[in-house]
């Protein structure tokens, strides 16, 4: 074992000269980088609307009661809780209670956490490699648009993303010191983070127990200990909250959402767990930040499962077919239907069908059979969202978009790390532990998410950004430095941009977004290539802005393109189609609900007056199969309504039985139901017999996940009588 002290890594005297003590040139910059991130996440902030409905719902019922609060209920009746662990959810609760609820005030958090979460790259980056590469990294992190998109939403990711990075600084410490106390902080940081997202959240502790197994000057068997007593901490405190509420009766607290057994245990497994490997459950459920179940199929109808359906028309109509002969998966299309209008989308591979089918991208994503590339077999549930399980999947359309602009960039930085510095154990040189750390977290997340079949949205691809930045920082400081001895820095750092272009390019193409200013992207190469005859510095700055423009510009358009997305996800170039309408209904009534690519799920203002009107004194403003169709009367109203169904409908919160002494007790009256998620004959039968349709508000749904469209979904009238008691 060596103990032989390497230089330190290089970097420009003049980005490290103090103006202020404990201030420097960097420190400026990358403070003024956070304020540009800033302003970026709060334009045209209004366009976030109510953001994900089902979370803005949930926090309206967490500030009814402490108990509501506590198991993170998803309406104020407490009936059933949100499928995700409570401490992002606290925190965001927290903001509503003094700024009121509403999409940006749950959304603040993750929004704050972003900007804050760069200058903390930043610090870390620099502490390997130099002021240059944590500058380089933090603005790269800050021009990520799935970084933009998601802090700009309340799903709670980006407030993973900034705990993670707090649990990296804790393990820096404990790799530098060797101190057990900063070993258990870290391990202590990232069970916070599992009580966000849970399992996700365990995503670069490969990296953290790698940084600090292999760079830390401790014994190899203390280390081993070590690492073994924080995994007991990290378990213990990931799962205190878990514990807590199973021990609790279900009697005395609401249904575990989306759990098969009704215990958080079963949540972390089960939904949260071996479902995000793949398919292994096939219920119609899907996660709640997930594709909205209500989209409109008048321009693609899929087959029909229902055997009872076979004389009807099966699959998409031939003009769809047509549109996508000779296509792939994933590629842009468009065709006219029977009735003159014409359908912007993408092609797919609908369920039970071997042929690629042009279909509107607010139907496409709800489509869970999809066999990717036409292979038989089971399909990859989000394949439109996030593409086909392999290699290539962050190189693709749909997700390629999200974070993968400098990805060519930082896999080589990767590889430039690799030969940065004399291989030795303990790991001494600042960019082996920064590849260690950075690289691990990059590698794992772009390996498990190239992998998986399951439950996948495209914006945990935020996941990927610290470690992005981080490597593309790492890999240019690298170059710098090699290009100061000889030329192989400045010919490397060219073939690496002159390929991270290429590749932005084609993934521009692929959302039919190439412009022809793109082009200039070249020209700023080709500047650079001349100023390194001149200035270095102003060389190399040239050459790498050459590869930050196009990410740059799309970070800018996922904030000003209007979309309000119940999915955060970045700009999808001209290959989105806009707003569309889930739940069909007269005009003169309204719609009892309607969900879009991106818009608020509307609330039928003359059915709510009708209900507020007959449920005074009642708990209940009314009872519908989900939290689809109820979360934004919660929003609206504050009132309790029981999702029967949980989320998605899935969810076996209440029987018919259940309904039956609500009623019984005055504390219901009106049951919204009907369409693909209304599955519970018992409770169906019983609202036949025993409740009266209330005219007036009835709606079409159309037909999702591939189940049969046109389904009415009705209100019923279940006012207590005689008959009902039988």
């Amino acid at each position: 074992m060596t103990t032989a002290t390497l230089p330190a890594q290089p970097q420009p005297s003049m980005l490290g000269k103090r103006i202020l003590p404990g201030v420097t040139i960097g420190t400026l910059i990358v403070i003024a980088i956070m304020g540009f991130s800033f302003a970026l996440h709060m334009l045209n902030i209004d366009a976030i609307g109510n953001a994900n409905e089902y979370y803005t719902a949930a926090v309206e019922s967490m500030l009814k009661s402490w108990s509501n609060f506590f198991f993170v209920a998803a309406e104020p009746g407490g009936s059933v809780t949100v499928d995700k662990p409570p401490l992002g959810l606290w925190i965001e609760a927290v903001f509503a209670y003094f700024l009121g609820v509403s999409g940006f005030s749950v959304s603040l958090p993750n929004i704050l956490a972003g900007v804050f979460g760069i200058g903390l790259l930043y610090s870390m980056v620099k502490k390997y490699m130099g002021e240059l590469a944590g500058i380089v990294a933090a603005f790269v992190m800050a021009v990520t648009p799935v970084f933009i998109a998601t802090n700009r939403n309340n799903t709670m990711d980006g407030m993973l993303v900034f705990t993670l990075l707090l649990a990296a600084w804790a393990f820096i410490k404990a790799t530098e010191t060797g101190k057990l106390r900063w070993l258990l902080l870290g391990a202590f940081i990232v069970g916070l983070g599992f009580n966000i997202k849970m399992l996700q959240a365990f995503l670069p502790l490969p990296a953290f127990y790698a940084l600090y197994f292999f760079g830390a000057k401790v014994g190899w068997l203390k280390k081993i200990l070590n690492l073994g007593i924080a995994t007991v901490l990290l378990v213990a405190v990931s799962l205190s909250w878990a514990i807590v509420v199973d021990l609790v009766p279900a009697e005395n607290r609401p249904y575990i959402g989306s759990s098969d057994d009704n215990t958080v245990m079963g949540l972390i497994f089960g939904h949260n767990g071996v479902s995000r490997l793949g398919n292994q459950r096939d219920n119609g459920d899907t996660p709640p930040s997930g594709t909205q179940p209500n989209q409109p199929s008048n321009a693609f109808t899929p087959p029909q499962q229902n055997p009872a359906q076979q004389g009807q028309r099966q699959g998409p109509p031939p003009a769809a077919l047509e549109a996508c002969a000779g296509q792939t998966q994933g590629a842009s299309c468009s065709f006219t239907t029977q009735n003159g209008n014409t359908i912007d989308g993408s092609c797919i591979t609908p369920p039970n069908q071997t042929e690629l089918a042009c279909a509107p991208q607010g139907v496409v994503n709800q489509l869970p059979n999809q066999r990717p590339n036409g292979n038989a077999g089971g399909g990859t549930p989000f394949s439109q969202e996030t593409g086909a399980p392999g290699m290539l999947r962050f190189f693709t359309s749909p997700l390629s978009k999200q974070m993968s602009w400098l990805l060519p960039f930082a896999l080589i930085s990767v590889l430039l790390a690799l030969f940065g510095s004399r291989i030795q154990l303990p790991v001494e040189s600042g960019v082996h532990k920064a590849l260690i750390l950075w690289g691990g977290w990059l590698l794992t997340c772009v390996v498990f998410f190239s992998m998986v079949s399951g439950i996948f949205h495209a914006y945990y691809a935020i996941m990927l950004a610290p470690a992005l930045g981080a490597m593309v920082g790492v890999g240019f400081a690298q170059l710098w430095s090699w290009g100061k001895t000889f030329s192989l820095g400045g010919i490397g750092l060219v073939l690496t941009v002159l390929v991270t272009l290429g590749f932005q390019i084609f993934a521009a193409t692929q959302y039919n977004e190439f412009s022809w200013w793109m082009v200039g992207t070249g020209l700023i190469l080709g500047l650079g290539i001349v100023m390194m005859m001149f200035s270095r510095r102003i060389a190399y700055v040239a050459i790498l802005s050459a590869a930050l423009v196009i990410p740059m510009y799309w970070s800018v358009m996922t904030v000003t393109d209007g979309s309000n997305n119940n999915l955060p996800t970045a700009y999808e170039g001209q290959t989105g189609n806009g707003p569309q309408d889930g739940f069909l209904a007269s005009p003169a009534q309204g719609q009892i609900g309607a969900d879009g690519r991106g818009g608020d799920r509307s609330v039928n203002s003359e059915m709510l007056e009708y209900l507020q009107a007959n449920t005074q004194g009642m708990k209940y403003l009314m009872a519908v199969p989900s939290s689809q169709q109820g979360a934004q009367y919660v929003i609206e109203t504050g009132r309790p309504v029981l999702y029967m169904g949980g989320f998605s409908g899935g969810d076996a919160v209440v029987n018919a039985d259940d309904l039956k002494q609500l009623v019984a007790n005055g504390e219901l009256r009106y049951i919204l139901y009907g369409g693909d998620r209304s599955n519970n004959q018992e409770i169906s039968n019983w609202l036949t017999s025993s409740c009266t349709v209330v005219n007036g508000f009835t709606a079409t749904q159309n037909g999702a996940q591939g189940q049969p469209g046109g389904q009415q979904i009705k209100l019923y009238d279940c006012k207590y009588n005689a008959k009902q008691g039988d």
